[in-house]
């Protein structure tokens, strides 16, 4: 697998079928005593604009999550982006999923651009103040994890490969396992005590095994 030049140099051409399901499996596994569905927002890759005085202004986490707002937008339409001076809510945590390209601004390793605009880290620490901020490296399965202590993100232990999120008493963990046919380690929710929070299709596997001991042929209910 290749990370191949791109001649447009806002668009690096780094493989992204990863970038979609990792998302998709943090998004999943995310359930929380104290929200119901409804009050969850998570999503990967979708614009997140900051700032009311430079509207055009985004960043675009590889996942991030809100709570205490709809589901949906105005609880009926799907979002287009998430714009923090409409929602009036800030992510409760924000996850970057560590590529080449983009590492050393999610370290916040790289200064603003010369026009002002701020890095992803300053734009997460100092103007959002979003509580909780981890990185996970896929090529090295590496974990970090920050949050937010005053006014500067202090690193949290990760030593037991997971970060504890005190907040919504979860925890992050790198799992060994097969997520929609592939083989790897992925970054998902567990509980405290470290029991994975299952996908849908992995409480239905267990229900259809359950009925299978029954006698009964899950794939013929009526």
């Amino acid at each position: 697998m290749y990370d191949l030049p791109s001649d447009c140099p806002e668009e690096p051409g780094l493989p992204d079928e990863y970038h979609y399901l990792q998302p998709q499996l943090l998004s999943a596994t995310l359930k929380l005593s104290d929200y119901t569905a409804d009050q969850i927002f998570s999503v990967g890759d979708m614009n997140l604009y900051y700032d009311v005085h430079h509207p055009n202004r985004y960043k675009r986490p590889d996942w991030f999550a809100v709570t205490g707002v709809p589901r949906l937008y105005e609880e009926k339409e799907l979002r287009l982006s998430y714009v923090i001076w409409q929602e009036g809510v800030v992510p409760a945590i924000v996850v970057e999923l560590l590529s080449p390209g983009t590492e050393k601004e999610d370290l916040g390793q790289t200064s603003a651009s010369d026009s002002g605009i701020p890095t992803k880290w300053q734009v997460y620490e100092q103007i959002l103040r979003v509580p909780y901020y981890v990185l996970f490296n896929r090529y090295n399965n590496a974990l970090q994890a920050f949050q937010l202590v005053g006014d500067r993100y202090q690193p949290l232990d990760v030593s037991q490969q997971s970060a504890y999120i005190p907040t919504w008493e979860r925890q992050l963990v790198i799992w060994r396992g097969t997520y929609q046919g592939v083989e790897r380690a992925w970054l998902r929710w567990a509980n405290t005590d470290g029991s994975l929070i299952l996908t849908p299709d992995e409480r239905a596997d267990i229900l259809a095994r359950r009925l299978r001991d029954l006698g009964v042929d899950p794939d013929n209910l009526q």
